[in-house]
């Protein structure tokens, strides 16, 4: 097997390096028995995320003092990647979760730090995302979900989709609308799910990514704490913006995952399938786009690391975690395709992985 090491003239950390093994260790023994079954049935493995706390994942970048392991994002990216290469569903639930924590961390208050990042961090509660609207998705700006004061609570109204972890979330950063049009006019909440109003109106069948969970969440006259306002009114956007930005870092890390994957079965099954007296590794045709696999992983994870690393500086890394991202997951679904082609017929059937990936 490829183990998974920076590529030269960028070097890992004793204990960045100890983490992404731990997420290894934890992907192969506890994922990879069930993973087919999973995809297969649409399972939502809620139960492995207790095994993830443990291991310390679940609060990987929240700092101890609110019971997480204190990690960097070098480290949290390592641990997104082991675990994409078996699982893509596992690695997004893990990353927006983590998202939610560190925008809780940066623009939380005090009180809300204390409220929930323990829970987020000890696993007690999966953190989702609810942005997104039937007529307000590339263009955030325009939601139209509101949120009314009423002394000393705020009522919520409105629709959201492509809500991540929606299901199963304990706490879901939330923007909705208290003034004018426009992205000056939009907030952020901290919504606990067990909120009476809320509803999961439909889990979304996508394409892939089964084990993740995606809904519709539908808000009618949910009335939460005043409390619950993230920042101050008008700055949602922003702040949603802002979370998405390290969030990148998270999907760039899973398509990196995704296509270490591809590099891995590829070789692997080069070397054993013959044709014609010989591996067909051995003829161009298959060498070749093994090469590019190989180049083009080595390129993402550079760009996923240096993005990763500018985070924990503390200097700009919006640019670059955006060049990470497209670039990765071009990559992966590139190479995906390539993977199927190098297993011929057996890459389009569900014996082997690279058709999921």
């Amino acid at each position: 097997m490829i183990e998974t090491t920076a590529p030269r003239a960028f070097d890992l950390t004793d204990e960045q390096r100890a983490i992404a093994g731990l997420a290894r260790d934890i992907a192969e023994r506890e994922i990879a028995p069930h993973i087919a079954q999973w995809d297969r049935n649409h399972v939502f493995p809620r139960e492995l995320y207790t095994k993830l706390t443990e291991a310390g994942l679940m609060g990987i970048v929240i700092p101890e003092e609110y019971g997480g392991a204190g990690a960097d994002y070098v480290s949290y990216a390592l641990a997104i990647e082991e675990l994409a290469k078996v699982d893509a569903g596992t690695a997004v639930t893990l990353s927006v979760h983590a998202m939610i924590g560190s925008a809780i961390l940066r623009l939380g208050d005090d009180a809300q730090k204390e409220t929930y990042l323990p829970q987020v961090a000890t696993g007690d509660v999966i953190a989702g995302f609810a942005l997104t609207e039937p007529g307000a998705g590339s263009d955030a700006a325009s939601l139209v979900s509101s949120a009314r004061r009423d002394g000393d609570t705020y009522v919520l109204n409105g629709r959201k989709q492509w809500c991540t972890n929606g299901s199963f979330a304990g706490v879901t950063m939330g923007m909705f609308r208290t003034g004018d049009r426009g992205p000056k006019g939009v907030s952020a909440f901290l919504i606990e799910n067990k909120t009476p109003g809320i509803t999961v109106e439909r889990v979304t069948e996508k394409l892939g990514i089964h084990t993740s969970n995606t809904c519709d969440l539908a808000f009618d006259d949910v009335r939460i704490p005043v409390a619950a306002l993230l920042g101050s009114e008008g700055t949602g956007f922003t702040m949603a913006m802002s979370a998405l930005t390290a969030g990148r870092i998270g999907i760039a890390a899973q398509a990196t995952g995704i296509l270490a994957a591809c590099l891995e079965a590829s070789v692997a099954y080069a070397k054993e399938r013959t044709q014609f007296g010989k591996p067909i590794g051995s003829f161009e045709g298959v060498s070749f786009k093994i090469a590019q696999m190989a180049t083009d992983l080595d390129a993402a994870r550079l760009l996923v690391y240096r993005a990763a690393a500018l985070c924990d500086r503390g200097e700009p890394f919006a640019i670059e975690a955006s060049k990470a991202k497209l670039f990765a997951s071009t990559a992966a679904r590139k190479h995906a395709s390539e993977a199927v082609q190098i297993f011929g017929g057996y890459g389009f059937t569900t014996d082997f992985p690279v058709e999921r990936y």
